[in-house]
């Protein structure tokens, strides 16, 4: 069944809490960091599908702990491991309202731009024959004004 139209408000009094919410869950997570390209790229990929190997690993190195040499810290790779489950579960969750928000998002403003698109047009209708709306119609016309670069032109070879 085909989505319709969507038409909602949200109260600032909501907004306000929504970010406050935001804000908590950020203070709960005060250890989140934000990495570069380079270090993105560096790091061993991980998603969901690599947590069931390391919870693997994890009951490996649980089950036959007198293989692991003595540098190794069962502790803090346990640490490590659960601390990956939850941010794995906390960021599905996440991504998953994100994905609502912006679908969302993307819909109520690709219909308001229809309709500014129309409202555009009306005003430049009505500037060829109302003073004071050309300024209005030159300054929404903005929007689709294209700056290109003058191409060189090349004359063949002969």
């Amino acid at each position: 069944m085909p989505y319709q139209k969507i038409t909602a408000t949200v109260a600032p009094a909501d907004v306000t809490a929504i970010q406050a919410a935001i804000a908590t869950i950020q203070g709960k997570l005060p250890f989140l960091i934000s990495l570069t390209d380079a270090e993105r790229k560096s790091l061993p990929k991980t998603g969901p599908n690599s947590l069931s190997f390391v919870e693997h690993a994890q009951t490996a190195a649980q089950n036959n702990p007198t293989i692991l040499p003595g540098s190794f810290n069962a502790t803090d790779f346990n640490s490590q491991v659960s601390l990956f489950a939850t941010l794995t579960a906390i960021n599905t969750s996440l991504a998953q309202l994100a994905s609502s928000v912006d679908d969302t998002r993307m819909d109520v403003g690709s219909t308001a731009m229809e309709e500014a698109r129309s409202v555009y047009e009306y005003v430049k209708s009505a500037a060829k024959n109302t003073p004071g709306l050309k300024p209005v119609a030159d300054q929404l016309g903005e929007r689709f004004q294209h700056t290109t670069a003058a191409k060189p032109t090349s004359t063949p070879a002969k």
